[in-house]
């Protein structure tokens, strides 16, 4: 099986190209332009017979030949997106229509990474696949949000009038090793700042609500998902939820004891809870996550440990 995964070389990204990778019948062509991403995720794979890398954006064409397209191209994090909100927004609506376009020349069944974003901040908690959200069109997040919504809309619509095989997750916050270490997420902050001994910032009021799904989890989801009959949307996350001043106290007795916990004022348009309702996955995909916050931390707290430079205290 010939595959592309867009946005190959990003956090979630370069972990689902190892698990693709060690099926010894998949050969794996990886196109990412580095916006977010990083060569170094990949670098076991380079020079591998059955892997190829491209530099390549999202938002011009690309002609290969594969039978599956995982489509996760696009910055993922706050400060990237708000750094950037018009790149955002073309790499989610003409990346996601070229890549649909290439799924209908080649014949490939296209694999969409969605958002819980899409949910905006929620007024239905937790979140079905039914609710439509209440999403904020003209914020500064709306780049993103609306984006993946249009990209949603881009897949079915094409599913509909061209019969292209598509499949959505709809992926909630994700964590683990090769996350982008000062990308503005929360638990990359958390585990960079307790290890560099800084104060923990929890943003004002500290009683917003996320889940955390640890990536292994989340590509085993993806892989059922495109591998599976149904075309979703499917969330993808783990219903486990934690207020952000649990997850800063979490992050200080694993990681680093001594640090304190400072409030600070929010960004706009911080949805104020998130949690999915998984039924679906469960059900239709046989999925659900495997790997508790308590147990995913310290994997994470590893990974930043080698690329700070800062080792353990024993």
């Amino acid at each position: 099986m010939r595959i592309l995964v867009t946005g190959g070389a990003g956090f979630i990204g370069s972990h689902l190209v190892d698990r693709l990778m060690e099926n010894e019948k998949n050969e794996v062509i990886v196109a990412d332009n580095y916006f977010t991403g990083s060569k170094d995720n990949l670098k076991k794979w380079i020079g591998h017979p059955r892997f190829e890398l491209i530099r390549h954006d999202v938002t011009e064409q690309l002609l290969v030949e594969v039978d599956r397209i995982y489509h996760l191209a696009c910055p993922a994090s706050p400060i990237f997106y708000k750094y950037n909100p018009v790149k955002t927004i073309k790499t989610n609506v003409i990346g996601t229509l070229n890549m649909l376009g290439l799924a209908k020349r080649v014949g490939a069944r296209i694999l969409l990474t969605s958002t819980s974003e899409v949910y905006g901040d929620p007024l239905v908690h937790p979140q079905p696949e039914s609710y439509w959200g209440n999403v904020n069109p003209i914020g500064v997040r709306s780049c993103y949000d609306e984006g993946k919504r249009v990209a949603e809309t881009l897949m079915f619509d094409y599913h509909r009038q061209h019969g292209i095989e598509i499949r959505i997750a709809r992926i909630f916050n994700t964590y683990g090793p090769r996350m982008n270490i000062d990308d503005g997420r929360v638990v990359s902050n958390f585990i960079a700042q307790a290890i560099r001994g800084e104060p923990l910032t929890v943003q004002l009021p500290g009683t917003q609500t996320r889940s955390f799904c640890y990536v292994s989890d989340m590509v085993d989801g993806l892989i059922r998902l495109m591998e599976g009959e149904h075309t979703g949307p499917i969330n993808i996350g783990n219903p486990g939820e934690f207020t952000m001043t649990e997850l800063a106290e979490n992050v200080k007795e694993l990681i680093n004891p001594d640090v304190e916990i400072k409030m600070v004022e929010n960004t706009p348009d911080d949805p104020r809870q998130r949690k999915p309702i998984i039924t679906k996955a469960t059900e239709l995909l046989g999925w659900e996550p495997k790997v508790k916050l308590r147990d995913g931390l310290p994997l994470m707290e590893e990974d930043f440990r080698l690329r700070l430079g800062v080792p353990k205290k024993n």
